[in-house]
């Protein structure tokens, strides 16, 4: 399994990238779907992205602007988020704080309780 971040070509990813967020969101809606797992999210501004039930496996997310974004539904099993913001973000249940805030400092994968 290649653990490294991926920079994927579809559209919908290209949207995240470019903080095209409420196009990405209706697209979404609309039902398309889209496969983020290992994706490279550094530096990018989710600010308001509807991640409900999104699969962010091995995503990196360092230094991303996540504030207020709601991850409880999503998939983050060996996710990054190394100098991310965080501030008023809500993690699943199965990640400890412990994890969090290992993965925001020194940039380890989160590991989810099962």
């Amino acid at each position: 399994m290649n653990r490294q971040p991926q920079i994927f070509t579809s559209e919908l990813y290209q949207l995240l990238r470019l903080g095209e967020i409420e196009e990405f969101n209706a697209r979404i809606a609309s039902g398309e779907t889209i496969n983020l797992q290992g994706a490279n999210l550094r530096g990018s501004d989710l600010r308001g992205l509807d991640a409900d039930n999104l699969d962010f496996t091995d995503a990196y997310f360092r230094q991303a602007d996540l504030r207020g974004l709601d991850l409880r539904n999503c998939k983050l099993e060996g996710a990054s988020i190394h100098n991310a913001h965080i501030s008023g973000t809500y993690f699943p249940e199965n990640i400890s704080s412990a994890e969090i805030m290992m993965s925001l400092q020194y940039g380890t994968r989160m590991r989810c309780n099962k």
